[in-house]
């Protein structure tokens, strides 16, 4: 893991393309003590299959024919869910003094994020970190990010 100094009050949001979690640093850069500020969770999400109904288009272009791919709904989802976060985070930056952001997140969600994240929270970012710790208790957060 890099070694990031997480101050303390900072915001730390660990997610997913499904589920995201922020956290407040109450503890040190040293001893991390992470409590949970809010949790976003994904609706659930049908496969593909079970939520489109047409077959895949088709396309000429003079003598030259080509079938379209089908859209890939649960990375639409995703796009949307990431969204979301984003917003939350934005709104947690913007009612409390907030002095960093920490964003660690599984390396696509984390390229989503970097794109969704207004302004105002991107100059809060100190750290980004592509790894999917999501699942993890808090305590092996602490440990992997202490």
């Amino acid at each position: 893991m890099p070694d990031v100094a997480i101050r303390k009050n900072a915001r730390v949001l660990v997610a997913d393309g499904r589920k995201a979690i922020v956290f407040r640093n109450d503890g040190i850069p040293q001893s991390l003590k992470l409590t949970v500020e809010q949790v976003v969770e994904a609706e659930p999400n049908p496969a593909t299959r079970e939520q489109g109904t047409d077959r895949p288009g088709r396309a000429a272009m003079g003598s030259h024919r080509s079938s379209m791919g089908q859209a890939d709904m649960h990375d639409a989802e995703e796009q949307r869910f990431i969204q979301r976060v984003a917003e939350a985070l934005g709104e947690v930056c913007s009612q409390q003094a907030v002095p960093a952001v920490v964003l660690v997140a599984a390396p696509r969600a984390l390229a989503e994020l970097r794109k969704a994240v207004p302004a105002s929270v991107q100059e809060l970012v100190v750290a980004e970190i592509a790894k999917d710790l999501v699942n993890l208790s808090v305590a092996d957060i602490e440990k992997r990010l202490g």
